[in-house]
Order: structure tokens, then sequence, then C-alpha cells
């Protein structure tokens, strides 16, 4: 029997409860937040003469975690509109409505004691057959479902997500010996093709896989640090995107998590016995680790960890970074190691390991004693918390944020190098290592499979038939490939072009690569793919070009590179063959221009997608413009509607409004509703483009025929005039962004028109393609480039 999930009551509001309902919400869920009713009026309730028996008052702890979350920076929900799908309530009241719920997640506070009350009153009221999972980080599982029915017990399981919940994709399932297995399936199926997760079947272990290694390999950073001289700061910088970690690498990362919950794990995997002494002693905390304890230098939560906000001589904030010696807060110097700097070279992270761990200086050291230590560690973990090795690197890169998980970075500097590390750092690997050649392997079928511990064969990784790595099916499907762009065949009469430049920025190899595509998939296939999976799909155009071409003057030349985009945005559009984008991450500028061409999108939900020319002091000069115009005059029905359509399109435009999400691109017009789709899992997202390209070409895809262009002429170009006027002297915007919105407004309108007029698309190309020209002309533009390229991000002025 098929199992549906229309509502989920969440117990709990939360940090974690809370990110649980909105992801939730964010697919479509209806969902019930509920948490306990305060034991005391507030002041204000007071005030107010409310009584402990108002709504209002019972309601209160949910209501206020309620507002937090849809206040939330960074946002929790793909669109503040999904904030309508959740409703609040509390245990004593709307408890007995978990009948009428699909799953009920707890997320209670992590006491046993606690969590095992919140069942006894769920079995009240819970309807034989509903899902009932728990989010506990640290409770074993098993001791949760003891007095509990047998029923409870059959659809009860550990659902561990991490937070954030949105941005964070792994979630642990832990079963228990009385967990059916079809439920397993269920919990498992759901977490990755609805929640969009990367789901890992897990153990009833301590810590459970992600945090048992994340917390070892954070505790043996705190063990070195002071052996080996480095500050905290200097940590960090070694211990971020320079080797695939988040940006807040090692201390940053406590801070933000909190120090408190990094030794509650610490000691409860400490605590449980099981670990060898060697490894256990990791777990011990440092003195410096309990002396902040002492002083509740918790970090975020109570603003000051690792690190600290004070004022200077001059009343300006600054970062300071604690001594671990002295425990005194001080401005940390910049952090400077020659082996950093033979790895500038080397784009991937993967690969600069096997340079790392030469390097003489104190990072080299660091990098051999913690590599060592995991490995070693990662070893003796399999098959404690895990039978296989894929699912401990799964779960670091989707809990933690690793680019790769330890058994890959094994595998990149060498198995026998990595012993090697292992045993200079005071540690053994486990015997069933010292046999084994790699740990992974790509098979003929371009799958990835990996060694067994106990055979020493090699498995393929399940799940794989849901989705395409486009890294392994390089080697035998590559077609063509230049220096920034690449050709794979897709099978079933589809390719995929695929951006490869740095930052995937559209330049002219890019370009040709993309006609190229086009031309092989009108004449050998039957669809195209465009679609990467980097950590971007594209940043836009290529800006040093631009600058260059600027500088020199060289008009001609930049008139006819912007004029071959605009073409390749037009051969995206009107091809005879059906073009699939499938943007993700960043997906800016030119990026956007190529996805509002296709024929059809497949976007990933964290899509952060955007015309944001404005910013270097230019307009999109990609077809962007002319698209944005296009799509809003399909909407001129009455006067009323289409100067407020044309006024939110050129807004979006004027101020470079990027979405920060796929579902807020609907919203601002960039994605077309019942066309456009959204994949939650960006690990599906190229196979789910190949299905809907091969999907358009079986249906009898027909080239489409060139739109004509509604546009207002001069009376809609006054009332821009006029906003742009209010917003310089509001001090809004400065003289040059009211220039380059002023000559926006004059391309959306069709430009020098007395009347509203029926224009070709290539009307609006050359209108655009000419006043992008005029503005690279423009000092100021030519600065705002040039502090882009040094700064990555863009200069108003």
């Amino acid at each position: 029997m098929k199992r549906r999930i229309k509502h989920v009551t969440v117990l709990g509001s939360g940090i974690m409860g809370s990110g649980i309902a909105a992801h939730f919400a964010n697919i479509g869920v209806e969902v019930s937040l509920l948490d306990i009713v305060p034991f005391e009026l507030n002041e204000a309730e007071q005030k107010k003469g409310l009584t402990k028996d108002d709504k209002v008052v019972r309601n209160r702890i949910a209501s206020e975690n309620f507002e937090k979350l849809k206040k939330a920076s960074p946002a929790l929900l793909y669109s503040p509109k999904f904030a309508d799908r959740i409703t609040i309530g509390n245990f004593d009241d709307d408890l007995p409505k978990i009948k009428n719920t699909d799953w009920i997640i707890e997320v209670v506070v992590e006491r046993l004691d606690i969590k095992k009350s919140v069942y006894e009153k769920i079995e009240q009221f819970r309807k034989p057959g509903t899902l009932i999972s728990s989010n506990t980080s640290g409770i074993p599982i098993h001791f949760l479902t003891e007095g509990r029915s047998e029923d409870f017990k059959k659809y009860f399981a550990g659902t561990h997500f991490f937070n954030p919940v949105r941005y964070l994709p792994l979630l642990e399932i832990i079963p228990t010996n009385d967990t059916a297995p079809e439920i397993i399936d269920f919990y498992m199926n759901y977490g990755a093709k609805f929640l969009g997760k990367t789901t890992v079947l897990a153990k009833d272990t301590p810590a459970f896989i992600a945090n048992r290694i994340g917390v070892f390999s954070m505790m043996d950073l705190l063990h070195n640090v002071q052996k080996l001289g480095l500050t905290v700061s200097d940590v960090d910088k070694l211990t971020g995107p320079v080797i695939g970690r988040p940006k807040s690498a090692t201390f940053r990362t406590a801070d933000v998590v909190g120090l408190d919950t990094l030794v509650m794990v610490a000691n409860g995997v400490r605590q449980s016995g099981a670990e060898a002494n060697d490894f256990n002693d990791v777990f011990a905390l440092p003195s410096y680790i309990q002396k902040m304890m002492d002083n509740k230098w918790l970090g975020s939560k109570t603003e000051q960890g690792f690190y600290k906000k004070v004022k200077n001589a001059e009343g300006k904030s600054e970062i300071h970074g604690l001594n671990l010696d002295t425990l005194e807060y001080e401005l940390q110097g910049k952090s400077s190691f020659p082996t950093l700097e033979l790895t500038k070279a080397i784009d991937k992270p993967i690969d600069r390991f096997k340079v790392l761990i030469g390097g003489k200086d104190k990072a080299g050291e660091l990098y051999r004693k913690s590599l060592g230590a995991l490995f070693a560690y990662v070893s003796h973990k399999v098959p404690e918390i895990s039978d296989e090795v894929y699912k401990i690197d799964d779960a670091m890169r989707a809990g933690f944020g690793w680019e790769n998980g330890p058994f890959e970075i094994w595998d990149a500097v060498g198995v026998a190098k990595g012993i090697e590390l292992a045993k200079d750092a005071g540690y053994e690997v486990s015997d069933w290592v010292k046999n084994v050649e790699t740990f992974y392997k790509v098979n003929d079928e371009g799958q990835s499979i990996y060694v067994d511990k106990n055979s020493g064969e090699y498995n393929k990784i399940p799940g794989q038939d849901a989705f395409i790595i486009l890294d392994n099916i390089r080697k035998n499907k590559t077609l063509w490939s230049n220096s920034g762009a690449a050709i794979e065949d897709l099978g079933d009469g589809i390719i995929n072009f695929e951006i490869r430049s740095k930052m995937n920025s559209l330049g002219g190899e890019v370009l040709d690569g993309l006609n190229r595509a086009v031309d092989l998939a009108e004449k050998e296939y039957d669809g195209l793919v465009v679609g990467n999976q980097g950590a971007n799909f594209s940043v836009g155009a290529n800006l040093a070009m631009i600058l260059m071409m600027a500088i020199e003057q060289d008009w001609d030349d930049l008139n006819m590179a912007i004029a071959y985009f605009q073409k390749s945005m037009m051969r995206v559009r009107y091809s005879s063959i059906p073009v699939v984008v499938a943007p993700h991450g960043m997906t800016l500028g030119g990026g956007c221009e190529m996805t509002m061409h296709a024929d059809r999108v497949v976007a990933a939900a964290e899509t952060y997608i955007g015309l944001v020319e404005t910013g270097v002091g230019v307009i999109p000069g990609g077809g962007g413009t002319k698209e944005l115009t296009l799509r809003t005059s399909r909407e001129f029905h009455n006067d009323d509607v289409k100067n407020n359509r044309l006024r939110d399109a050129f807004m979006n435009i004027a101020m470079g409004k990027v979405a920060t999400s796929a579902y807020e691109a609907y919203d601002m017009g960039i994605l077309e509703k019942g066309k456009d789709i959204v994949s939650v899992s960006k690990n599906r997202q190229i196979a789910e483009a190949k299905k809907v390209a091969k999907l358009l070409a079986e249906q009898g895809y027909t080239q489409p025929i060139e739109q004509k262009v509604k546009v207002l002429g001069k009376d809609a170009l006054g009332m821009f005039y006029v906003g742009t006027d209010q917003m310089l002297t509001g001090n809004f915007i400065s003289a040059h962004d009211k220039k380059i919105a002023d000559k926006l407004a004059n391309v959306m309108v069709g430009g020098n028109l007395s009347e509203p007029t029926v224009v070709t698309e290539q009307y609006l190309l050359n209108l655009e393609r000419e006043t992008f020209l005029q503005l690279c002309g423009e000092r100021k533009t030519l600065e705002r480039i040039q502090y882009m390229l040094q700064n990555g991000k863009p200069l108003r002025n």
C-alpha cells in the first residue's frame, strides 16, 4: 500500500523543530508545530490582563519560535508564502489532533525521561500505523521505545536532521530491531526523493555516523592546535575552503554550533565506553575547553567563544580570537603558510591533499597529524558504525559540508601513504585496510563502486540509477571538450553541455561549446541538457574579457562578442531540438539569461538566480532585458496591470535582485509556473532534466517561432524617470545608478517610440546591445568591473 505524507506534526518548536517544520512546508506538506504550555505569564501578558487559559498564552512558545522561523536569515523557507502551510499549537490542547496526521516527529529537549513522557501522551491519541520518529542526536534509539506498544515500535525510528535543515542535506535514519523493514525503506526513500536529503542508514551507536566522525576530527584538532603553536585563525585558514570544508572551518563552526553541543557529543562518546583507549583520549576535553565551558564562552549564543566581537580604540568593531594559552582575546595576525602557496594553481580541493601533506611548515605538520588520525579512526569505525565506507563519506559531505569524505581523501593521497600517516600520528589502521588497493572505483557503466570490507570485492553504491554523476561518465562518454566546456552523451538520445570554466563564467570558449552542442544535438540526437555539478551553475559573463575590450576601446570586437552572446541565447530558444537547462547555486547574469531562454528549466530548489549586471554598471546584454520585457508583455491585459508588471520587472533588474530559492524565482518571473519545475534533490537534477528533454522529444517537439513583443513607448518611460528621480533625491541610488536605470527603462519600453508598438525580439536585442556598449564606455562602469574582479562583489557608487 502506497503511503502518502500530506500532514506532519512536529513536537518541539526550537531551532531544530522549526527547521524541520519549515522544510516539510517547503515541499508542500501541511505542518502542525506544537510546543509546551508556558508555566507562567510573561510581563507583556500580565500587562494585557491575559490569563494562562488564553490561547495566545498557551501557544506562546510555539508562536514565538514560529516568528523566528519566518524571519530567519538565511531563510528557512523557500518562499515566505510557505509559512501559511504551518499551524501552531501546544501539547495540552492540540495533541489529540495527531490522530489525523501522517507522521509525528519528536524534537523535544535531549532528556530521555522527558521524551518518554511525551511518547506516553502520544500513545493515547496516535492512530495505529502512523509514522513516529525522533530527531535525537545522542540518546540511543532503542532506549526511546522501551515500554511502548508493538505498533509504536514497528513504525518508529530515529530521523536525525542536521541544522540548518534546509541547507545541510544529511538525514540519518536509525532504526531499532523492532522497526519494520518496509518502514525503514520508506524513511530512506522519502527522505531522498521528497525531502531532497542524502539519506544514510545508520546503526544505533553513540552519535551515529556524522557527529561521531566530525566531532572526533574536531577534538583531534583541539588537542593538536596548542602543540603546534597555531592560533585559532591559523587553524580556520587551514581547515576551511582550501581543503573543501565550509568557510566557517573549525573554530567558527564550533562557535555557531555551540561549544556546549560539541562537548555534549564528545562526553557522550567518551562515557559510552565504545572507544578503545587511544581514540577515547581524543574525546577528552583539553583544559582550555573546560575553562571556556566554566566561563560559559559557548560561542554565538553567549556572544563569545573562540571569537569575540570587540570595540577598538576608535570605537570600530573588530573580531578578536581567543589565545588558547592565555585565554585572552586578541586581534589575530594574518595567517601565511608556504604550503598553501603551493596549492594556489590546483582548482579542486581533492587534488590538493597530496601537496598539503608534503608541506615543511606547521601547516604540513597539522595536515599529516590530522589526516593520519582521521584515517586510522574511520578504518576502525567500519563495521562498528557502518558496514560500508560510502555511508561514512556520504554523511560527512552532507552533514558537515565536507566536499570529500575521509575515504575519498584517503584515496586521493594513496592508501599506503594514508597508512603511513596514521602510523606517524601514533595510530594503527584496522587490518582490513592493509589489503585494499583503493576504496572507490568507477566501473565500465560509469557507476561508483566501493570496496567491501569483508570480501575485498567491489560493490555498486546503491541508488545511482536515480541520478547521473558527470565525474563518472566523462572518461567514456565525452564527445567533445575544450578548456571551458564539454559535451557528454547521457544516453537515450540526449547529450549534456557542461560548463567547466573558472567559476563557470561564460566566455568565448563556453559559447563556442554551446553552439557546437546545439549543432550536434540537431544533427544526431533528440535533445540537449545544459547542466553541471560544480558548486554553482554560472556566475555570468567573463568580466575580465569585457573590461579588457572596454579599456582598449575595442568597440567593434565587444559589439561582436555581445551579439554572439545574444545569438547563442537565441539558439537555445529557437533550435530544432528541446533544450533543458538545469541551474543550481549561483546562477547570475549570463547564467540567468541562458536559463530564461531554455525550452524547460529543471532548477535545483537551492538556486540563487538573478540579472545582476547593474551591479557592475551595465544592463543585461545577453537577452535578459529583452526576455523579461517579453514575458511581462504577455500580461498586458489592461492598463491597470501593464505598468505594474513592467515596473516590477524593471525593479528586479535595476536593483540586481537575486532569488533566494527557485520558488522565489517563480515570483520574479525568471522561472515560469506550469512550465519549469523544481528539483528538491540536486543529486537527481541532471537525470530529471534528461527525462524532461526526452519527454519533449517523444511528444513531437517542434522548433518555436520567434515571438512578437508589445512595448509601451514614451508614455511608460515618463513613469520610470519620475521613479528614478525620486530615488536619487532620496539618496537611495547614486547618479550613475540613475543613469543605468534610465537607460534600462529606455530599452524596456522599446526606445524612442511615441505609442505602444509591437516589435520583434531582435529589435529589443539591438537596443539592449547598443545600451550595454554605451555603458561600457562609462568610467564609473570600468571602475565597478575592476572592483568586482578584485573583490568578488559589486561596487555601488
